[in-house]
C-alpha cells in the first residue's frame, strides 16, 4: 500500500433513506458501509474520468489557466494529462512564418482549373 492508499477519515452528511439502503445492502454482501462507499466512489470517478464530455472541460480549463497540470493529472491520467500538456504548448507557440514555395510543382503540371460559374449540375 502507497502513502496515496493510506486511508483518509472524511466527514459528509446524507440522506437518511440513502443511508438506510445502503446499510441494507452492506448487510445483504455481508461487508461494510465503508467498503460500499469506497467501491461506488471509485467505480463513479472511472467512469467520469474516461467521459469525453469530463475529458473536454479539463482540457478547456487547462487550456484556459483555470486548472493546474497536477490537478489534470489526477483528473484524467498521467498519460492523457501528458498529451494535454504537449497540445497546449503547440497551441501557444507562434506559427511559423513560412512563405508558401514558389519553386515546386505540387500538382506536377496536372492541375485542372474549375470555373464554380460553370456548374450547371
Amino acid at each position: 500500500m502507497s502513502a496515496s492508499d493510506d486511508p483518509r477519515r472524511v466527514h459528509f452528511q446524507s440522506p437518511e433513506y440513502l443511508v438506510d439502503r445502503l446499510d441494507a445492502i452492506a448487510e445483504l454482501f455481508e461487508t461494510d458501509r465503508t467498503d460500499l462507499l469506497v467501491e461506488a466512489i471509485r467505480q463513479y470517478i472511472e467512469e467520469t474520468a474516461d467521459s469525453e464530455t469530463f475529458q473536454e472541460l479539463v482540457a478547456r480549463k487547462y487550456y484556459d489557466d483555470r486548472l493546474e497540470f497536477e490537478t489534470v493529472k489526477q483528473l484524467v491520467g498521467a498519460e492523457t494529462a501528458q498529451r494535454l500538456r504537449l497540445l497546449k504548448a503547440d497551441l501557444e507557440d507562434e506559427p511559423l512564418d513560412l512563405a508558401a514555395p514558389d519553386d515546386v510543382d505540387v500538382y506536377d503540371g496536372d492541375a485542372v482549373t474549375i470555373d464554380p460559374a460553370d456548374d450547371d449540375r
